[in-house]
């Protein structure tokens, strides 16, 4: 089996907000108990920027800005190596460091070298320890947090299955934090509106994903045919459990039959959408049970500002969003060729608003 598994900021940190050792020695015993039972590990890791920080003196607050962010992010991502390193090396392991960046994700030679060298590395019996390359991550262009990163992870290596390790026992039905009556949800067939909305926002002022994030990777990761499992961190044998399938080992996401290739999953989970395109019937027929492209007739209504190559959902006319894609002219030009047929735009107009290279029918 392959797993990829995902451990957090607050996770791998202590109280002071400096990297933990002892964090990353539980996890190192567990990947090499795996590795002992024949199993390939990748482990996504934060914490680059928790293990900077003291190094480079500024105590235990987190710069705010991006350029000392990153400077200390390219101190950091040695030291969370060097931990890594010492802590795989007391059961005889060795780790590989892989830095990814959205791009080896979209471009199909940067992801079949990415995959090659992962799968090599599995090959030479290497644990790889993979980490958004934060020092030089352009923030208009990044996952913005390692759950997304460790949900494609999954997909590149064709993982069965994903463990998202974080600080609470799973996906929980209220922030235990405001409510006592917060219970653990056990099992997710479809990540849905009402779930996101229970996930809300960040989860801690170090991390930069929080439950939120989580929903976003098990959507990634089930649309990928990868079972998920959202646990805690600190819980023993949380990999060994969440491998044998332990219903108590936290919040299990099943996988779709239906799998998208990585770029239309980069599309549709990892992009966040710059507006809202409204097509007519006919145009919703046509891009699910045809697979066309979306043409300027079919647009009904364009909500949003937004440029040319942004991603967009597609909605019909009731409002309920049922695509999303990559659109070939800005808001403006769709609205003054919305409705029109082909023939009847202005010459050089684009002809069409999606290509269908460049959308993903989530129904």
């Amino acid at each position: 089996m392959i797993v990829v598994a995902k451990i957090g900021t607050s996770s791998i940190t202590d109280d002071r907000g400096e990297l933990s050792p002892r964090a990353v020695a539980k996890l190192c015993a567990e990947v090499a108990e795996l590795r002992g039972d024949g199993h390939h590990v990748v482990i996504v890791s934060s914490g680059a920027i928790a293990a900077g920080v003291p190094a480079v003196g500024l105590g235990h607050e987190w710069p705010g800005d991006t350029a000392t962010l990153q400077a200390v992010a390219a101190v950091g991502q040695s030291r969370l190596m060097r931990a890594y390193d010492d802590a795989l090396a007391e059961h005889r392991l060795v780790a590989g460091q892989v830095l990814l960046a959205p791009l080896d994700f979209v471009h199909r030679r940067q992801y079949l070298h990415a995959r090659a060298t992962l799968r090599r590395l599995f090959e030479l019996g290497i644990v790889p320890v993979v980490n958004e390359n934060d020092a030089v991550a352009d923030d208009e262009i990044r996952f913005g947090d390692n759950d997304r990163l460790a949900a494609l992870v999954a997909h590149l290596v064709g993982a069965d299955l994903l463990v998202l390790l974080t600080d609470t026992p799973g996906m929980l039905t209220a922030d235990p934090r405001l409510s006592s009556d917060a219970s653990l949800i056990e099992e997710i067939l479809e990540v849905d509106h009402e779930l996101e909305r229970l996930a809300g926002g960040r989860g801690t002022s170090r991390g930069s994903g929080g439950m939120a994030s989580k929903l976003a990777a098990v959507k990634i990761a089930a649309w990928s045919g990868v079972r998920a499992v959202i646990a805690a961190a600190d819980r023993p044998g949380v990999l060994v459990d969440a491998i044998a399938g332990d219903p108590s080992v936290g919040t299990v996401v099943r996988e779709h039959e239906r799998r998208l290739p990585a770029r239309k999953l980069w599309i549709a989970f990892a992009v966040g959408a710059a507006g809202t395109v409204v097509v007519d019937d006919g145009a919703r027929r046509a891009l699910t049970e045809r697979g066309a492209s979306l043409l300027a007739a079919g647009v009904r209504d364009v909500h949003g500002s937004f440029d040319a190559d942004d991603a967009v959902e597609i909605a019909d006319a009731s409002g309920k969003v049922f695509a999303k894609g990559l659109v070939r002219c800005g808001a403006a030009v769709i609205r003054q060729s919305a409705g029109r047929r082909t023939s009847d735009l202005p010459d050089g107009s684009p002809t069409e608003v999606v290509h269908r290279d460049d959308l993903v029918v989530l129904v």
